[in-house]
């Protein structure tokens, strides 16, 4: 198991379309598991888009896991994955709202999920901070600890830190985050040199209301402060790589692309 193929599903959701962004993370893990990844991570808010609230409001959130995601890991379990999946989550006990990612097994079980810590104003005031900050180690990959940053959770070390010095021995980004004035400008890079730990950020493509351009934000593998790979696209795109779990080392040139429309 030390040698694992990883694929970022860098996609184009469209904002409020719960149902075909479903549709296209299905899609997106077919061709996936059909390359032979054997982990599959999404972007951040994937499934309703990172500007959702405004447009179709919050009430289609509900408790984990729901009828689609509990068809999503037999999905998941039917193509012998890890997935690493971004879908906003209601509490059952609180009613309030998380902005998460869970971790589905090769065995179509949620087996981790982490909340997002830096939830931001504004867009995400419909988000509760996530206070449990604690690896999760996916099934499949025994004894490799997983740590999840969600985008702004990289921003500074707080979290990849706690994450470290409990024991994750790897970083996932799930993010939304696009170029520009508040864009990305190293924090990935610095958190694996931080840590020691290699990141592995899975962004996004597309346009959202009010100008939320990302055709420009880039998908990065990152390890000692280092980038080792990135990958652009204006459409969606499967960005494909094999990384060495037991060295931690990388094993491609470059990203394999498979363009989905």
């Amino acid at each position: 198991m030390s040698r694992l193929r990883i694929s970022l599903l860098h996609l184009a959701p469209v904002t409020g379309d719960v149902a075909g962004n479903r549709k296209l993370v299905e899609s997106a893990m077919k061709v996936a598991a059909g390359q032979g990844a054997g982990w599959a991570i999404t972007p951040e808010l994937c499934i309703p888009g990172y500007l959702f609230a405004n447009m179709i409001g919050t009430d289609w959130i509900l408790p984990q896991p729901d009828p689609w995601m509990q068809g999503f890991c037999r999905l998941v379990k039917d193509l012998g994955m890890t997935a690493f999946l971004s879908h906003p989550h209601r509490d059952p006990e609180t009613d309030k709202l998380y902005n998460t990612v869970f971790v589905v097994s090769d065995e179509g079980e949620i087996i981790g999920k982490h909340s997002k810590v830096k939830a931001l104003h504004g867009a995400e005031a419909w988000s509760t901070p996530g206070e449990e900050i604690l690896p999760l180690s996916p099934q499949g990959i025994e004894g490799v600890k997983v740590g999840i940053l969600i985008c702004a959770d990289a921003y500074k070390n707080e979290v990849a830190a706690e994450l470290q010095r409990k024991g994750a021995q790897v970083l996932v980004s799930p993010s939304a985050w696009g170029p520009g004035q508040c864009g990305p400008d190293g924090e990935w890079e610095r958190r694996s040199g931080d840590t020691g730990l290699p990141i592995m950020v899975c962004n996004r493509t597309g346009v959202e209301p009010d100008e939320l351009d990302y055709r420009g934000a880039e998908s990065v593998v990152a390890q000692n402060g280092q980038r080792l790979l990135a990958g652009t696209s204006d459409r969606s795109v499967i960005l494909t790589f094999d990384w060495d779990m037991d060295t931690m080392t990388l094993l491609s040139e470059d990203f394999h692309r498979t363009y989905l429309e």
